[in-house]
């Protein structure tokens, strides 16, 4: 496979990356159905960080969710790929895909565009791109919580961009700002989400065992017959703990000529934290050493309830043509849930659209994941200091650290049975928990947001002293070192954007020419220029 053509041609991507976006962009084992499929990868950067037209990533991560925040070390690609019969061509059909390549996860937003462009550029070719990015190029940047009218090709895609204080699970406002938009416009209801109901129709009976791996950060493979499969059943993996960050790496499509191929099937080490798709029958037999591997066929959307796989021993692997299935010994924590699955299957004898099924099998998951992660929420805020503790002059006190032990026994009068029905060995699953990324990624973010939390009170607290009073016995010594620390203070207040209101940080301001104003003249001159 060859790179015909990159736009814009500005665009700088190392050798490396060009040679793995070239083999993730086809399928890499032959598939007899012709025609137009579309399917998305991951690739990790390589190279070096570089800067994008974004330099402020900042503003952009602090407003949007967690999980759709801009990779800084990974892009997402978002492929069309058509295969058509061909007499002139030595294989008999032709093979082009064009490619879009983002850091944001917006993948029904660009797959939806890749549709308009695709169809029209293997017809009209590069001409037809450089008018299409001409009118991307006038796009509003993504800003979380606003409505976004995107013309392209004479449609215009209104989509709006999730904001991190949404409430979960609410469904994206329907009524949009319809300014007699003539043509109507195309509304995405999502930005990202996918069909979960569609894409976990074979395993349905085991979304709860799928919740907990993905929770626990196993390292899964999703064997499937397409790029398609693969990649939505990777994606549909990763979303299924929103709110809650899936902080350990995935790669919708992986092919054996990716340059991760040796770290990933070594037999020398554990397998990483990763879910990977494939499609290529060589990875049953050099994957499988790994724990957990989800096996699936092509997904056909029937009247009733698909075909479930079964949970299989991994020994069953060896044969190439392995039936569907999920290979794996682990034990689950909690029992099945019963409920869910004669709600769906209720919808499917109603026949319910797919959205109302999905929309059920969300509320499900993020019922599930809140049920385990409150008491986590509740602990973790009991660790920050009382307010009363923080003083003006002295430095605010530690967040006290995070006792495992401590938690387990908030769990018997505050644990999740409070929220869910499920039996099971709760506990179990929180101590494995603690072993995995997603504990480590959350509690980071949960301690940041708190020291932060901590600067923006202890500034607070300031504003409220009385300085002049302070400053009545102290020594010229002191009350340098006061001006000094103060202005360190605004400084960071502002740099790391914390939630302080700005008057708070203006009256921090004055006291410091206030403060400055009492010393001797040389100490001011000093100090202004400092």
């Amino acid at each position: 496979s060859l790179l015909q053509l990159v736009y814009p041609y500005d665009f700088r991507l190392t050798e490396k990356e060009k040679t793995s976006i070239c083999y993730l962009s086809f399928p890499d084992s032959y598939s007899g159905g012709l025609g137009d499929t579309q399917f998305s990868f991951r690739l990790r950067q390589s190279g070096g960080q570089r800067t994008t037209h974004y330099e402020d990533d900042g503003e952009y991560n602090r407003e949007a969710p967690l999980t759709l925040q801009r990779e800084s070390a990974h892009y997402f690609g978002y492929v069309y790929f058509r295969q058509v019969k061909d007499s002139s061509m030595k294989r008999g059909y032709f093979q082009k895909s064009l490619v879009l390549v983002s850091r944001l996860p917006y993948v029904n937003l660009f797959q939806s565009l890749l549709q308009l462009i695709a169809p029209e550029y293997f017809d009209k070719l590069e001409p037809c791109l450089e008018a299409v990015c001409n009118e991307i190029d006038q796009w509003p940047p993504p800003v979380p919580g606003q409505t976004l009218n995107l013309p392209v090709m004479g449609v215009v895609i209104q989509v709006r961009i999730p904001s991190r204080v949404d409430k979960p699970g609410s469904s994206p406002v329907k009524q949009f700002n319809q300014e007699n938009l003539l043509p109507a416009p195309l509304v995405l209801p999502s930005i990202h989400e996918l069909d979960l109901f569609r894409c976990f129709q074979p395993v349905l009976i085991h979304i709860q065992m799928l919740w907990e791996l993905m929770l626990l950060g196993e390292p899964i493979v999703v064997m499937a017959p397409s790029p398609t499969v693969s990649s939505e059943m990777v994606l549909a993996l990763t979303s299924c703990l929103a709110p809650l960050r899936y902080c350990c790496d995935y790669r919708p499509y992986f092919t054996i000529h990716d340059s991760e191929f040796k770290e990933y099937t070594t037999r020398t080490q554990a397998p990483p934290n990763i879910v990977v798709g494939v499609t290529n029958p060589f990875f049953i037999k050099t994957l499988q050493h790994w724990p957990h591997i989800l096996r699936v066929g092509e997904l056909r959307m029937s009247g009733d309830l698909p075909k479930q796989v079964k949970v299989k021993k991994l020994a069953k692997l060896k044969t190439l043509d392995t039936k569907p299935g999920i290979y794996t010994s682990y034990k689950t924590f909690l029992h099945k849930d019963k409920t869910l699955i004669k709600r769906l299957l209720k919808g499917i004898q109603r026949k319910r659209p797919s959205e109302v099924q999905s929309a059920l099998l969300r509320r499900h998951l993020l019922e599930l994941t809140q049920s385990f992660i409150i008491p986590l929420e509740h602990y973790i805020a009991s660790l920050m200091p009382l307010q009363r503790a923080i003083t003006p002059w002295k430095n605010p006190p530690q967040i006290r650290p995070f006792r495992q032990e401590d938690f387990m026994k908030t769990l018997e009068h505050a644990g999740p049975q409070l929220t869910c029905v499920l039996k099971g060995d709760w506990l179990g699953l929180y101590r494995r928990f603690f072993k995995s990324p997603n504990f480590d990624g959350w509690y980071r973010q949960r301690h940041k947001e708190m020291t932060q939390k901590l600067e923006a009170l202890h500034l607070e607290a300031i504003c409220e002293a009385n300085i002049v009073a302070w400053m009545k016995d102290k020594s010229e010594v002191e009350i340098v070192d006061l001006v000094l620390k103060l202005r360190e203070k605004l400084v960071r207040a502002r740099c790391q954007h914390l939630p302080v209101k700005e008057e708070t940080l203006q009256r921090v301001g004055l006291y410091i020419e206030t403060i400055i104003g009492s010393l001797p003249e040389d100490l001011q001159t000093v100090l202004h220029h400092h």
